[in-house]
């Protein structure tokens, strides 16, 4: 322990209920460091219900109403997403924890929070940068993307008709169920399932991938991170469904989309324990060959 007081803002998904014990652990290993604890009003009337884990004495906020030196996602993959949604701008450095199942991005193990915890306080951790995408429909918000942006049919039946321009010059008019526009930390979510290309992070780069393209000539392309991408959609319906990391809403034909890189990016922390080519063996499987010796 050190004389460092430093503060965390812990966030977790309404799923977790089963989770009480280890969440109460990894608040104890907190306090036991000095550290300032804030919790997430919604995620702490879910973990009080009942006197599961007392959160009395911890500081609630809501929203983005939080000042903090680290977060701390505990959940999943999409706890995580959530929680960088609510950090924004602010660049607050995240710790995803692993309460979930694949924890892709949620890369801290829970047995291993008591490490990455002295970790943080020692200094034996990295911040990556990573690239975000902003949505602009026209209106005032304008939500962003860790991961991806997709734009996907809204009805069962027809395909849409998705026309892009990249810096103002005309690429192609996707016939297709949908496209995804995704950084290389979402390269391994939506876009991949979709036959996309897995990217390392950091390489400055986005990936667009089409959801079942009517041509077979239509293939991913990889772009510079710092183009913009304009859509025109056409659809039977008059409309479709534009999603951000998963969050979806329904927009008219009429809506131009434009997307492009946000102006600030999504701060995780690494510890040296983790690397993000033994996490896509690990996790993903990738390049895994479960043939035994010999059955050849």
């Amino acid at each position: 322990m050190t004389d460092r007081i430093l503060r965390f803002a812990l966030f977790g998904s309404d799923y977790q209920q089963g989770q009480a014990e280890t969440v109460a652990h990894i608040i104890r290993v907190l306090k036991s460091h000095g550290a300032v604890v804030g919790i997430d009003s919604t995620f702490a009337a879910l973990l009080s219900e009942g006197g599961a884990v007392d959160v009395s004495d911890l500081h609630e906020f809501r929203g983005d109403a939080f000042d903090a030196d680290f977060v701390l996602s505990l959940g999943g993959d999409g706890t995580f997403l959530k929680a960088a949604s609510r950090v924004g701008a602010k660049g607050t450095p995240i710790i995803g924890v692993n309460l979930g199942r694949l924890g892709f991005l949620a890369d801290v193990q829970a047995a291993d929070v008591e490490r990455a915890v002295a970790d943080v306080y020692e200094g034996r951790y990295t911040v990556e940068r990573h690239v975000a995408l902003l949505l602009d429909t026209g209106a005032e918000d304008s939500p962003f993307a860790l991961n991806d942006i997709a734009i996907l049919k809204r009805d069962t039946a027809s395909m849409i008709s998705i026309r892009t321009m990249v810096d103002g010059e005309y690429l192609t008019t996707y016939q297709a169920d949908g496209l995804i526009v995704s950084t290389p930390t979402g390269s391994t979510a939506y876009s991949l399932s979709n036959g996309g290309p897995i990217i390392a992070p950091l390489t400055g780069v986005l990936c667009l991938t089409p959801v079942a393209p009517h041509s077979l000539n239509v293939r991913p392309i990889v772009l510079k991170n710092d183009v913009e991408i304009r859509l025109s959609i056409e659809s039977r319906s008059h409309n479709f469904l534009v999603a951000v990391d998963g969050r979806s809403e329904k927009f008219s034909e009429q809506t131009e989309i434009v997307i492009r890189k946000a102006p600030f990016t999504v701060n995780m922390v690494k510890f040296p324990v983790q690397t993000y080519f033994a996490t896509l063996r690990e996790k993903m499987m990738w390049g895994a060959d479960k043939r035994e010796v010999g059955s050849r």
